[in-house]
């Protein structure tokens, strides 16, 4: 005669009703203080001159306007350089460093991560020894670069350095080592090369991958002014031409709260469009055969 063995039960989340309602009230309070300098940054753009200097400051405006707005752009239409040409340099930079990054990334991290071959590790390794060094200790490096090769004052210098963003390419070979060997090896059975196998197979499924190295380089690249390596003012940025006018000292100041939020304003937009993806980045566990 056969015992019948005990079924386990499954655990069920004991949580009432008020645990779960006070909880929503914790964490909304805290959400609510993250996106305090957000609101306060889109209040003070939309101040007049008095209450900007009002002390003690005030958090919400109440006598809205867009002079700020108007005279930013007042002050943009004097200059000898055409705002839109601050504004063509400033697209072009991100999108094609952020766009030939995340392809050189990928391209570099799909044999590291699914091809062994003699030396993998130790270039990997050398990747991850590179995240430790600050930008600041490869300027001069890079600055003689940059001279040797004839790109000093030109859009290549700022782009290409980007190009060998340590980060992405650890993040890309973390992400392509949880696809399934097995996957990749049904498609090249069934005939697909590699490089069909990298953009219809790897690529889609390593998209919150690419996704978050996007908005991160994205960020980057937007608030760059040029630094070292650009001198010409056809080719300064709209970082470096918005710092020119908050410089201008407290009669700019209404200028400057608009500066500072329409900055702000893409890189948000453009993470609001991605955050699903970037969620998903940091709670993927992989895949597994």
């Amino acid at each position: 005669m056969e015992l019948a063995l005990p079924r386990r039960r499954k655990k069920k989340l004991n949580r009432s009703w008020y645990g779960t309602f006070f909880l929503f009230i914790f964490l909304g309070l805290f959400g609510s203080f993250m996106a305090l300098p957000l609101v306060y940054t889109i209040n003070n753009a939309f101040k007049p001159l008095d209450e900007i200097f009002l002390f003690p400051p005030r958090f919400f405006v109440r006598n809205p306007t867009i002079n700020n707005f108007i005279d930013l752009f007042n002050l943009m239409a004097d200059s000898w350089v055409p705002f839109t040409r601050y504004a063509f340099n400033t697209f072009f930079i991100t999108i094609v460093g952020t766009a030939g990054h995340i392809i050189f990334a990928a391209a570099a991290a799909y044999p590291l991560a699914k091809h062994k071959f003699p030396g993998s590790n130790i270039l990997f390794n050398i990747v991850i020894l590179s995240l430790m060094f600050s930008p600041h200790v490869t300027a001069i490096p890079n600055y003689i670069t940059m001279a040797t090769l004839g790109w000093v004052d030109t859009y290549w210098s700022i782009i290409v350095p980007s190009f060998a963003f340590s980060l992405g390419l650890y993040l890309m070979k973390q992400f392509m080592e949880q696809i399934p060997d097995t996957l990749l090896e049904a498609a090249r059975i069934d005939g697909a090369s590699e490089y069909r196998i990298f953009w219809t197979i790897v690529m889609p499924m390593v998209k919150p991958a690419w996704l978050t190295l996007m908005i991160l380089l994205f960020q980057q690249l937007w608030g760059t002014d040029g630094g070292n390596f650009i001198y010409s003012e056809e080719l300064k940025t709209m970082h470096y031409a918005m710092g020119q006018i908050i410089q201008g000292g407290i009669a700019r100041a209404g200028a400057a709260a608009a500066v500072a939020l329409l900055l702000m304003s893409v890189p948000i937009t453009v993470f609001l469009f991605s955050q699903a993806s970037i969620i998903q980045t940091m709670s993927s566990s992989g895949m597994k055969d």
